[in-house]
Formats: structure tokens, C-alpha cells, sequence
């Protein structure tokens, strides 16, 4: 089956291309090095034919309210619509637990990112899933010099190659609408994966934790990026992520 790929340079996409191959599928990179630009919509037609599947795991780094919601609703209407002329007949979304809980400028954008999937022409599915076990890794790599700033958050971190593998099973049957929740296996501190990671690769870092300032800030301290709704658990946890993820030394 030729399933396109949005997204698939980054770090949930690569292994979503991976697991693809390895299941027999035809992938297809949806990526500006591909000259398919989702904002413009520039070069989709052209990638998406005879794609039956469209799977979008595509991200923007930003914290803006404005650019967040600009790039994941010109994003999705255009792969909508493209898709729909193409045949596509399943457009599956990754999505964040907690996304309608924490009132934060991106996620304003993967709500949006959302609604317009599932008004759209294309029959959806929307895949919510906790952070990563890298966030943490993320985090520390946003901060220069000897002191890096970790924003207070409960999570319940997965490993991105379940979460990959979880969208490809998806991608393969009809849509679903909002699919269940998917989470790690247990609950976790970002300050204190932080911590564990840095300490594991020997940076001499100090961590200056802080609350993120409004209620996005005091709703992510307080948990609401956990999930609340049953749905599958990964099973690597993050010690053993970082148990493969720190060369022994």
C-alpha cells in the first residue's frame, strides 16, 4: 500500500517510514527536501497520487499562538484537499494528550490541527499521545551555557517508536475519529528526567526548574498532559530508553 508520510524526516516520522518498509508498505516522504511545502500546499499533488493512506506527524517549533495555528491549519486543509483529489481514503493526525486541557500558544495550533482534520472531506483519525522519552533531551538542548531552565510537568512518557508503531496499525484499518489515548508506562517529572539524563552524560548543568508562568504553566505542574481515558500503554520505560540512549562509559 503507498501511504504518504508527512512529517517523515522528523523524529516520530523516520520510524513511522521504518516501520512502514518493514511491514511491506510503500512509503512516501511528504518533506520540503521532497519540494512539498504543506503551508503553500506547493508540490502535493504531485507526491500524494495513488496514495491510499496519509499519515501526519508534521511539527512546527515554535511557542506562538499565531504561528502555530497559521501552520497547522494551512497544513491540514491543504492535505486535505490535495488528498481528497488524490483518493486518499484515511488522513490519520498525531495529536497530544492533554492538548484541550493546557491553553498554550502551539497548542492552540494542534487543536485546530484537529478540527480541521476531522471536518474535512478525507475520513480521520486523530491519534493523542503523551510526550517522548527525548523530550527531555529536547529540553536540555533549548538552553545554552551552564545553567539549563526545565519547565515543572508531569508526564507520561513513550518511546517514539511505539508511538509510530501505534499510528501505522491505525493508518492500516478505517478511521476512527479520536482514538484512544496513548501513554507510557508510568508517570514521570521532567525536571527529574532531566536531571537523570544530564547526569548520565556527564554535563555539568544546573537545572533551574521553573512553573511556567498562567494557567498552561499550573495546569502542566498539576498533570494535565496525563492520560485520563483508557487506552494502550507502551512498554519501554524511560530507564530503559536511557539505559541505550547514554553510551557506556
Amino acid at each position: 500500500m503507498r501511504i504518504a508520510v508527512a512529517g517523515g524526516t522528523g523524529l516520530v516520522g523516520r520510524y513511522v517510514v521504518t516501520e512502514l518498509i518493514d511491514a511491506g508498505h510503500d512509503p512516501v516522504v511528504l518533506s520540503r527536501t521532497q519540494g512539498v511545502d504543506l503551508v503553500s500546499g506547493t508540490g502535493l499533488d504531485q507526491v500524494l497520487k495513488d496514495a491510499q493512506v496519509l499519515i501526519d506527524v508534521s511539527n512546527v517549533a515554535t511557542l506562538s499562538r499565531k504561528r502555530s495555528e497559521e501552520f497547522f491549519a494551512a497544513g491540514t486543509r491543504n492535505l486535505q484537499e490535495a488528498g481528497a483529489r488524490a483518493g486518499v481514503r484515511h488522513h490519520l493526525v498525531l495529536s497530544i494528550v492533554g492538548v484541550d486541557r493546557v491553553d498554550s500558544g502551539y497548542y492552540a495550533g494542534k487543536r485546530r490541527q484537529e478540527e480541521l482534520a476531522m471536518a474535512g472531506p478525507i475520513p480521520a483519525s486523530v491519534l493523542r499521545s503523551t510526550q517522548f522519552h527525548e523530550f527531555a533531551q529536547q529540553v536540555l538542548a533549548r538552553s545554552r551555557g551552564p545553567v539549563a531552565v526545565v519547565p515543572r510537568m508531569r508526564i507520561q512518557p513513550i518511546a517514539a517508536r511505539e508511538v509510530a508503531n501505534a499510528l501505522v496499525t491505525l493508518s492500516l484499518g478505517p478511521a476512527v475519529g479520536h482514538a484512544p489515548e496513548l501513554a507510557g508506562p508510568e508517570e514521570q517529572e521532567l525536571v527529574e528526567m532531566a536531571r537523570r539524563l544530564a547526569k548520565a552524560r556527564g554535563l555539568r548543568r544546573r537545572l533551574l526548574p521553573i512553573r511556567v508562568p498562567g494557567h498552561a504553566g499550573r495546569a502542566m505542574a498539576e498533570g494535565a498532559l496525563l492520560p485520563t481515558e483508557p487506552g494502550t500503554r507502551g512498554r519501554q520505560t524511560f530507564d530503559e530508553w536511557l539505559e541505550h540512549a547514554v553510551p557506556r562509559r
